[in-house]
């Protein structure tokens, strides 16, 4: 008889080395950006050595700010954060003042 494996792993977050779901496409989207900056560096004639020196330096602060922004705000808290820049600051009222203290009856219309 055959034996079927159940898949633990639904409705969990893809996580690599600690790093989950957003980071990820964080993580993945600095390195290729310093690895395309490293290729426009080197072929614009820098020297071999400063391409490399700050490859590596930006590659390791892109490591170092992804894993931190996972620690500080966890697997929602960056989505969490962008959406309160969306909220609106303060209600905007455009009736009149005395308007707004006159008693409406509650059948009237």
């Amino acid at each position: 008889m055959a034996e079927y494996f159940i898949n633990k792993g639904v409705n969990k977050p893809a996580e690599f080395k600690g790093l989950q779901s957003q980071y990820l496409f964080i993580f993945a989207g600095g390195l290729l950006g310093t690895f395309v900056i490293f290729i426009v560096m080197y072929l614009a004639g820098i020297n071999q050595w400063v391409c490399i020196f700050s490859g590596l330096v930006l590659a390791f602060t892109v490591i170092w700010l992804t894993f931190s922004l996972n620690r500080k705000f966890g697997r929602f808290g960056l989505m969490k954060v962008q959406a309160t820049r969306t909220f609106p600051r303060r209600i905007i009222n455009r009736r009149s003042i005395p308007r707004l203290f006159t008693y409406k009856r509650k059948g009237a219309v």
